[in-house]
């Protein structure tokens, strides 16, 4: 199963830990196997939120929510369940700064596929007398 993981933290308390222990992990979570993707993303300074209300679409300079703790990048990994998710997690470097949100993917993908073939195959079907 997928799980994403949300790195969070203080932009702060990022810089106490060095670029290249995070590059080690994510070389390593990957060599595993277990990462999809990860990225780091860019200073909060640099988001932009975008909303779309009644049609009009709203940007404004700056994240989404005012806190502490940001966004600070994201792995996208597989796990058999949870708890091999959080295990994974807890390697992640910036957890002894910050906090990192797991959260199982949503196969969206996978469902609306499944009932549309769903539906073809209802529609295929003879009507019962």
């Amino acid at each position: 199963m997928k799980y994403l993981c949300l790195v969070y933290a203080e932009e702060e308390r990022l810089r106490e830990i060095p670029d290249a222990e995070c590059v080690a992990y994510d070389a390593a979570i990957r060599e595993s196997g277990q990462c999809v993707a990860s990225e780091a993303l860019q200073p909060v300074e640099t988001a932009t939120t975008v909303r779309v209300r009644n049609g009009r679409v709203s940007v404004v300079d700056g994240p989404f929510a005012e806190t502490k703790e940001q966004l600070a990048g994201f792995y996208m990994i597989e796990a058999r369940d949870l708890n091999e998710a959080i295990q994974v997690a807890s390697r992640i470097p910036p957890a002894t700064v910050g906090s990192i949100e797991v959260r199982p993917i949503r196969p969206i993908r996978e469902q609306v596929a499944a009932e549309a073939a769903s539906r073809r195959g209802a529609a295929a079907s003879p009507e019962a007398p």
